[in-house]
């Protein structure tokens, strides 16, 4: 029988117990950081900009020169001169002078503001009329605007966006320290498997999970290591899981959790390990294992591939991201359900959701699905949850919906 956990307890039992499971660190260059974890502060050396320069097209100026003109009378100024983009201002200006910059031009010693092109004219002979006041600062990026030595520009754990890798680049960072990602090898099991680019027979299926779960894997950060198909075999899995283990931070066995007789999951966890739990009161999912084996988790997922889904989502991603010491939030939306719900009283009900608008409500379809099947899961916008408190929900209910 089954020692069922809730699915809070599971998530503490597995982080608790792998809490030491942290990844090494590597070096990498700058383009190739995208999406990778940060593995320290990233502080700023040095200014950025390192000069003062415009951020429009216009003429650079003495603010108080430019007080009190309009439209009717404009404040006319000497152009002293043009600085070209890539070069410094070699020149200074003197009060009833302008400057010509470019957007992202130096802007000259003595001015202290820029006067869009827009708002002036030129009247010949090097008098330029400003038509609009303008007060100190309008217009101008001063040297360490945007970073100044000593500041913290990006945080230990973090993700890696675009804007980031544009960040790293601005202050001359070629090569950052990150998180090495955990290798997941991925096992399925079962006499009922062939390989995807085989035609099932009677009473065969396509190894569906080793594909899904090596995308999964990489959603979640980890390096995913497909180790192919297992014939059931108590003896066949305990050398799978011992080459697994020779090389992979952790390991996913997809099938044989239950507890038929040819399921050997579970027995060859407890002869090499400790396991840690067999049972999670949640549907789709509710006989899968975890153990630690010499230090390192092993799951035993479902072989049902909508089961195997929400279990690798709800309890191999934290653990994943844990081991890279970095966190991501779930991103949801209220909706509006179109129909009834029931669930399952005593265990979390997971089911995928269909949403669209109308006349400006968001709705949530919900979709009906047994755990082997994963083709319907595939047409979804998200997922939700009923709480194993919970009977279910009447229609026009509002429900978080996870994308």
């Amino acid at each position: 029988m089954l020692q069922v956990k809730t699915p809070v307890d599971a998530i503490k039992i597995i982080k608790e117990s792998f809490k030491g499971s942290i990844s090494a660190t590597e070096i990498l260059p700058l383009h190739a950081c995208m999406g990778r974890v940060l593995a320290c502060d990233i502080h700023a050396d040095q200014n950025v900009p390192n000069f003062n320069r415009s951020s429009v097209d216009g003429y650079a100026v003495r603010a108080a020169d430019t007080f009190g003109c309009s439209d009717s009378m404009s404040a006319i100024v000497k152009l002293r001169g043009v600085v070209n983009m890539g070069e410094g201002a070699m020149f200074s200006i003197a009060p009833g002078e302008c400057a010509y910059v470019p957007t992202g031009g130096a802007i000259p010693d003595g001015a202290d503001a820029v006067v869009m092109l827009e708002y002036t004219e030129s009247y010949g002979g090097g008098e330029i009329g400003i038509l609009k006041p303008a007060a100190p600062g309008n217009n101008m990026v001063y040297i360490g605007d945007d970073v100044f030595p000593g500041k913290t520009v990006l945080k230990r754990g973090r993700v890696v966006r675009p804007e980031d890798i544009g960040a790293l680049a601005a202050l001359g960072i070629c090569e950052v320290s990150v998180v090495r990602k955990p290798v997941v090898g991925i096992l399925s099991t079962g006499d009922e498997l062939v390989e995807v680019s085989e035609t099932p027979s009677a009473g065969q299926v396509r190894d569906v999970n080793s594909s899904m779960l090596y995308a999964a894997v990489q959603s979640f950060g980890g390096e995913p290591v497909c180790l192919g198909i297992v014939r059931d075999g108590y003896v066949r899995l305990r050398n799978a899981l011992n080459a697994a283990l020779e090389s992979c931070d952790m390991v996913l066995i997809s099938g044989g959790s239950s507890v038929g007789q040819m399921d050997s999951t579970c027995a060859v966890i407890d002869e090499r390990g400790k396991l840690l739990l067999h049972g999670i009161a949640m549907k789709p999912g509710k006989p899968t294992i975890v153990g630690n084996v010499d230090g390192k988790p092993v799951f035993g997922l479902p072989g049902h591939p909508l089961a195997a889904h929400f279990v690798a989502k709800v309890f191999v991603k934290p653990l994943i991201e844990q081991m890279l010491c970095c966190s991501t939030r779930n991103c949801s939306v209220k909706a509006v359900l179109t129909e009834a719900v029931s669930a399952n009283h005593g265990r979390e009900q997971y089911s995928g959701a269909i949403l669209f608008d109308k006349d400006g409500v968001t709705y949530v379809e919900p979709v009906h699905s047994k755990s082997g099947l994963i083709s319907t899961l595939a047409g979804c916008d998200g997922y939700f949850v009923v709480p194993r408190d919970c009977e279910g929900y009447a229609k026009g209910t509002e429900i978080e919906v996870i994308i």
